[in-house]
């Protein structure tokens, strides 16, 4: 269900050993067995007034199964902020190992490659990566500061000095350094964290990845008032871990916009007796993004029966949503982003509960 696109405790624990007091709870909000009058658990429905202000028609809705969207305050010349909720007829275990087999799960459509990277990476893990045809022209005239694909100065360096770009294999050529590169990065960010992310220098200033993601979380509630701990596994990893925290990071390229975008994502999962969550950290894109975080909580409700509330907030910084050129884009990105959550809501639904 991911799109960009992706976290744990007991009300009486810190740490994450039981997830439900943490997932979106405040403190001392009662366990999510307990329903409030719209239908939502306790939790969820303080969570929900303080921050995503549904209308009652909304609530009505979500309260019958049907899925809700909601954009969510943002700095608006760069940042695109929506959640999402659904009811899902389904254990929680089945949501799990689907996104574990994320291959699988992100298929189709949009998605032309999905590719699970190995622990530790391995070039073959990136043989299929291969860069667009518009990239591969982009990049034969790309310097630092002005280039239309996000790299760093090393790889608009290797890009220029390593390819023949009059020569008959000149997309072998660049394809092989985006595989090598990929692989670098992926297994620089693994040993280092984001201290190891990218800067980009697509444009007259660089873009520290790193700075913009610690920023973008910065203004998260459900990380920095309700999630302290995942928040600084988010920016610590992988010097700081979490109990029972499985991870894994992957590749993909989809068509989104006008270009198709090659990204790498890192994503965590967690599961408790009380439900699970699973986050996707978007370390790297080669278009629009310079970094997301998707939230997703799964949360049993048993006033509902079998079953669980998934509940997701996505966050995304990207350029051009400044200066006027972005000032007429912005309502249409955010459209698009908040209608594709909502196909993204009933498409999960649908997948989830089809298995028999």
């Amino acid at each position: 269900m991911s799109r960009i696109v992706p976290f744990f405790t007991r009300r009486s624990v810190s740490k994450m050993g039981a997830l439900a007091g943490c997932l979106l709870l405040v403190s001392g909000a009662s366990a999510p067995s307990q329903s409030s009058p719209s239908g939502l658990p306790l939790g969820v429905e303080k969570y929900v007034t303080a921050h995503v202000k549904l209308t009652e028609p909304e609530r009505k809705n979500l309260s019958e199964g049907g899925p809700v969207t909601k954009l969510l305050d943002a700095d608006k010349s760069k940042e695109v902020a929506v959640f999402g909720a659904i009811w899902i007829a389904a254990p929680i275990r089945r949501y799990l190992e689907a996104v574990t087999d994320i291959e699988n799960f992100e298929r189709g459509g949009a998605f032309k490659v999905t590719k699970r990277i190995s622990s530790p990476p391995n070039l073959r893990d990136f043989s299929q990566l291969r860069l667009p045809e518009e990239d591969l022209q982009d990049l034969r005239t790309c310097r630092v500061g002005d280039c239309e694909v996000k790299f760093g100065e090393d790889a608009l360096e290797r890009f220029r000095t390593r390819v023949d770009w009059e020569g008959a294999k000149a997309g072998d050529a660049a394809n092989a350094i985006a595989q090598q590169l990929a692989l670098e990065y992926a297994t620089s960010y693994l040993q280092g964290g984001n201290e190891r992310l990218a800067v980009y220098r697509d444009q007259s200033r660089p873009t520290f990845v790193a700075q913009e993601f610690r920023l973008m979380i910065d203004n998260m509630p459900e990380l920095t008032v309700y999630m302290p701990e995942v928040r600084r596994y988010l920016l610590e990893y992988p010097k700081v871990t979490l109990p029972g925290v499985s991870s894994f990071l992957y590749w993909q390229e989809s068509e989104f916009g006008l270009k198709p975008l090659i990204r790498i994502n890192h994503v965590a999962v967690r599961e408790g007796p009380d439900g699970a969550i699973v986050a996707s950290k978007m370390l790297y894109a080669s278009h629009y993004f310079w970094t997301g975080l998707e939230l997703r909580m799964l949360l049993p409700d048993s006033k509902r029966g079998a079953g669980f509330w998934l509940i997701t907030v996505n966050r995304s910084r990207s350029d051009g949503l400044s200066g006027s050129t972005g000032f007429f884009l912005r309502n249409v990105v955010r459209g698009k982003v908040e209608e594709g959550m909502l196909d993204a809501l009933r498409k999960t639904k649908q997948m989830m509960e089809s298995v028999r």
